[in-house]
């Protein structure tokens, strides 16, 4: 069965037990005082009596004779006197009352069954019961007792039930059409208020259906949180969010990963291409001339340089998506920024390049942390023409050190700013001046910056340059170093100097 059914089907049941008890005890209730009305009336019936027993005589005397006052026994009454053994020595029934006829006889029991003592409140041994008539299906109330001064003889005074039947009779028709009435109104008034009641759980399965067939934009509706109903729908709301949320995520990862996918593919693809051309004309050119085979051999060693950088390059990337730790280890990044600056002048003598900045430590790797000024560097040159100046500027804001590189080539449009970050993206006229690159670069300056606890972030205006913005947490400051550990600031400056322009310039990089 359903819930409403059930619901229902259960109410009524409840109800039904509340209103068959109520009607029992209502019952049962009138029927005692009704026939405790009946025993008094049968105790003033025994009041108004006269009674000549034969007591001492002999048998075939005649019997006792049996007679009222004026205003006595009920009209329908009926008398007996026996004797203890049995013996009946006188019975008769009172005409009904303006009617000739006599009513039926009572079945009188053969055994009494009477107390041993005299009650205190009627002086005599009393006993009441109930018997039917001897025809006509009626019922009696008898009064049994035996008088003081008269221990053999017993005296029974018996009255109809027919006005307390008739009157529990009606009791129980209307009680039985009542509750029958009660019942049948409870049961669709139930229907009705438990249909209303259970409409939210409807209308959460009608949405769990739209979901089920693709719609995870629907929402359980009228979710009054005052309800238990209504908190379930909120949470289910919530839920749903989630899974909403997940469902895009897990959509836009896999249309990442198909792009990624089809990307490397397509990159790999060119290196791998002329790694084959140079491969037949190597086996052509070892008859040609030695100046074929090593022009050959150089075309093969680019190719296998390119495809090697972007391999390791996806390795790198594949590292950071796992969450692997970089070292932590103060970094001095200002140092950093200026081993770079040395190599980008090197590589474009003729662009200027201004940097304004201040001493600034960093936790991190400090050959991530230069790969990751490279790149933002690299962009700069495959972006914007040779000539166009560019700023760098190292500050500290609150706990981060904040590095701003500044150019002033085309910008990036609206469209292009939200995918710079991307793997493989490359805006459109990006391979112009350098003939594109693999579209990892900046997605490597955000990784290494998020790996290292910072963030990567740009803002640009189309024709009006773009602003690279990199912010990474400063290294805690140590207290000062004790006087035996002197010695250890050389060593670090002779580590720094490793890494110097100058021991760049040596191929000591």
């Amino acid at each position: 069965m359903s819930l409403r059914t059930r619901l229902t089907l259960g109410l009524i049941l409840l109800a039904a037990a509340g209103l068959v008890a109520t009607d029992v005890a209502s019952y049962m209730s009138l029927r005692g005082f009704l026939i405790g009305r009946l025993d008094d009336s049968l105790n003033g019936a025994f009041h108004s009596l006269t009674t000549e027993l034969p007591v001492g005589k002999t048998q075939g005397v005649n019997p006792a004779t049996i007679t009222t006052y004026e205003g006595g026994v009920i009209p329908g009454d009926c008398v007996q006197v026996r004797q203890l053994n049995g013996q009946v020595i006188s019975s008769r029934c009172l005409k009904q009352y303006q009617q000739a006829t006599f009513p039926p006889m009572p079945q009188y029991p053969r055994r009494l069954g009477l107390p041993a003592a005299p009650s205190p409140r009627a002086g005599s041994e009393v006993r009441y019961f109930t018997v039917r008539a001897v025809r006509g299906g009626g019922h009696y109330r008898i009064r049994s007792s035996i008088e003081k001064g008269q221990p053999n003889y017993a005296l029974l005074i018996a009255t109809p039930l027919g006005g307390v039947d008739g009157t529990l009779h009606r009791l129980l028709l209307i009680e039985l059409v009542v509750t029958t009435v009660v019942l049948l109104a409870l049961g669709a008034l139930g229907l009705w208020f438990v249909g209303v009641g259970l409409k939210p759980l409807v209308a959460i399965g009608d949405t769990a259906k739209a979901i089920a067939r693709g719609d995870f934009s629907r929402r359980v509706e009228q979710a009054d949180e005052r309800t238990e109903i209504g908190r379930l729908g909120a949470l289910l709301n919530t839920m749903l969010g989630q899974i909403e949320a997940a469902f895009q995520a897990q959509e836009a990862s896999e249309l990442k990963l198909r792009r990624f996918v089809a990307d490397a593919s397509h990159e790999l693809r060119t290196p791998v291409q002329a790694v084959r051309a140079y491969a037949d004309l190597l086996s052509r050119a070892a008859a040609a001339g030695p100046d074929d085979l090593e022009h050959s051999i150089d075309g093969v060693r680019q190719a296998s340089e390119r495809m090697s950088a972007l391999v390791d390059d996806l390795f790198l990337l594949a590292h950071l998506d796992e969450g692997r730790p970089l070292a932590r280890e103060p970094v001095a990044f200002d140092e950093v920024v200026a081993e770079a600056v040395e190599l980008a002048k090197a590589l474009e003598p003729e662009r200027p390049i201004r940097v304004a900045a201040v001493q600034s430590a960093v936790l991190g790797d400090r050959s991530r942390l230069r790969q990751l000024v490279d790149n933002l560097l690299a962009n700069v040159r495959s972006h914007t023409p040779p000539d166009a100046p560019v700023e760098l500027s190292l500050t500290q804001a609150g706990t981060n050190a904040v590095l701003r590189i500044t150019d002033h080539g085309p910008g990036l449009d609206a469209d292009s700013l939200g995918h710079v970050f991307e793997r493989f993206y490359r805006a459109e006229g990006a391979q112009a001046r350098t003939g594109g690159g693999s579209g990892l670069g900046l997605a490597i300056v955000l990784a290494l910056a998020e790996a290292h606890g910072g963030t990567a972030t740009v803002s640009s205006r189309e024709g009006a340059g773009a602003t690279f913005t990199i912010a990474l947490p400063l290294a805690p400051v140590e207290p000062a170093a004790e006087p035996a550990l002197a010695a250890e600031p050389v060593a670090a400056q002779t580590l720094r100097n490793a890494g110097s322009p100058q021991a760049l310039a040596k191929g000591e990089r």
